[in-house]
């Protein structure tokens, strides 16, 4: 990944443009198959939404971030505003939606720690082209921005379009893939993508199993218009490669999981913290398997982001 007009800058703050939500957890034994109905062990209720989770991830890591998004004007928001105020995320840029509501998540974990959400976006997908210039705001000043696919794709495309003209890196989690598939211009305005082996099916066809199947993966995003490919694999690790040919894979951490939601948003926040301090990728894909893997080790989202000093602890421990 070639970010040398950008090295000899001094760090910036890591710029957020995504989803707010409330989450509503609830933990099962295993997953209800059709038309069962079944008790819930039990059922907790936070912050939310891929755009916040990664915001506080990144502020439990040490750096500076900016949050830009929307939220409602219902109650919930102020659960999702104590939230980000109580982690240090800045929310100068984060719009209400007068008569909206804020995005909702209904999350179910089993005892494997697997676990399946539905999403309404309620603010978040009430966003408009009018709206990107409050918005792109977030950019003055960073090093890094973050998007996701929890709010509208025209809108995440004008968003990295910006950054691009920027020169600011522009890490891009694919997720959730629209049912339309990602927009073309995202690839090419992107300069590192993060799937997991779902999202890296949805887009290229291919299920990524091991580091040759991950590298034939990579090579279709490359061929797309992606810089930088990171596909990560869960309990079978993280490939990463660049359209120069450069290549590596981090084997997963050992660490005993159980509950993997926000893994990938934690992922983020760990590779963005390690970019927008100027390391090499190599270094920065194994910082950010290490935030994922701490993240699967306790319950919650934006609750399950480790802090550096557990970090380094972890990658210590090898």
């Amino acid at each position: 990944m070639t970010m040398s007009p950008m090295d000899a800058r001094p760090p910036g703050h890591v710029a957020i443009v995504g989803s707010i939500n409330v989450d509503f957890v609830c933990r099962v034994a295993h997953f209800p198959h059709p038309g069962e109905t079944m008790h819930v062990r039990d059922t907790t209720t936070g912050p939310g939404g891929k755009g916040a989770n990664q915001a506080i991830a990144v502020a439990r890591l040490g750096m500076p971030v900016e949050l830009a998004g929307q939220m409602g004007d219902d109650p919930l928001a102020q659960v999702a505003r104590d939230a980000l105020s109580d982690a240090g995320v800045g929310t100068r840029f984060v719009r209400v939606q007068q008569g909206g509501g804020t995005g909702r998540a209904f999350i179910t974990v089993n005892d494997a720690g697997e676990n399946q959400i539905l999403v309404h976006g309620g603010a978040n997908m009430a966003l408009h082209p009018d709206d990107v210039p409050g918005l792109a705001r977030v950019l003055d000043g960073a090093r890094v921005l973050m998007v996701q696919m929890e709010i509208p794709a025209d809108i995440v495309v004008r968003i990295c379009d910006q950054a691009r003209a920027h020169d600011i890196i522009i890490i891009v989690d694919p997720a959730p893939v629209p049912p339309d598939g990602i927009p073309d211009a995202l690839f090419t305005l992107t300069t590192v993508m993060t799937p997991n082996e779902t999202e890296t099916q949805a887009m290229t066809g291919v299920l990524p199993t091991d580091a040759g199947s991950a590298r034939a993966a990579a090579d279709i995003l490359h061929g797309r218009g992606v810089e930088c490919a990171i596909i990560k694999m869960g309990a079978r690790g993280v490939f990463h490669s660049t359209r120069d040919g450069a290549s590596g894979f981090v084997p997963p951490f050992a660490v005993t999981a159980i509950d993997s939601v926000a893994a990938g948003d934690c992922f983020g926040a760990g590779l963005a913290r390690m970019l927008a301090a100027g390391a090499p990728m190599d270094r920065a894909v194994r910082y950010a398997a290490a935030c994922g893997a701490l993240a699967t080790t306790r319950p919650g989202a934006a609750d399950a982001a480790p802090s550096a000093d557990e970090v380094e602890a972890l990658l210590a421990r090898g």
